[in-house]
């Protein structure tokens, strides 16, 4: 967390509250699930939510479902008739995550896919309109470019955990944890691709935001 807590404090409470469902999804994971910090949560799921909502896109791809709090975020602003696909490895928290889809109202909406994302990826057709990366970092470049001809001109990839504690800083800092040094070629790899812009955010744990500018 980089931010100073007296100022996420006042942040949380000037922010629009959270649902009814992601209240008991957020309570839910954390009583009953590993691994809880995996949960996009309040703050970056209004983040989330107000993004869709800009965009509003037709075709949103998730990698990386974890109990479903940032696909329900992500439908908030998606075109009627519109589609997220979600891909998780995870088939123990399917029925968790689709029950919450039920209570969301969105589970037509949803293509769940379980498996390894890179497999399940070329089977996913584009456009996208937005993208969310939030699954193992030691992947990411390999998401990126499996991703990257699919997303439209004008389209966003959200990338998280891309400061990392800040184990990202130097390869000092991120010392023997392959994902940290994943991450920093990952950051890199991003800020010098010409097809895109992007900006990141000292949000909880780093949020990339980079739009598609050039085919």
């Amino acid at each position: 967390m980089f931010t100073d807590p007296q100022a996420e404090k006042y942040s949380i409470a000037h922010t629009t509250e959270e649902s009814t469902v992601l209240k008991k999804l957020n309570r839910e994971t954390h009583a009953k699930i590993l691994k809880a910090r995996m949960l996009s949560g309040h703050m970056q799921g209004k983040l989330l939510e107000m993004i869709s909502c800009m965009l509003q896109p037709s075709v949103v791809l998730e990698i990386g479902t974890y109990t479903g709090y940032s696909a329900i975020c992500l439908s908030k602003g998606l075109a009627k008739g519109g589609t997220i696909h979600t891909i998780d490895h995870n088939e123990e928290l399917e029925d968790f995550s689709r029950s919450f889809f039920r209570d969301a109202g969105i589970e037509d909406s949803i293509e769940y896919h379980i498996g390894e994302a890179l497999e399940v990826l070329p089977s996913i057709n584009g456009p996208f309109d937005l993208v969310f990366l939030d699954a193992d970092k030691e992947n990411y470049i390999a998401y990126y470019d499996e991703v990257i001809d699919k997303v439209r001109r004008g389209g966003v990839i959200l990338a998280d955990n891309v400061l990392w504690s800040g184990k990202v800083f130097s390869e000092e800092a991120a010392g023997n944890d392959p994902e940290a040094h994943a991450l920093i070629q990952f950051n890199g790899y991003v800020h010098n691709d010409p097809r895109v812009e992007n900006l990141m955010l000292p949000f909880r744990d780093g949020l990339s935001i980079i739009r598609k500018i050039v085919d």
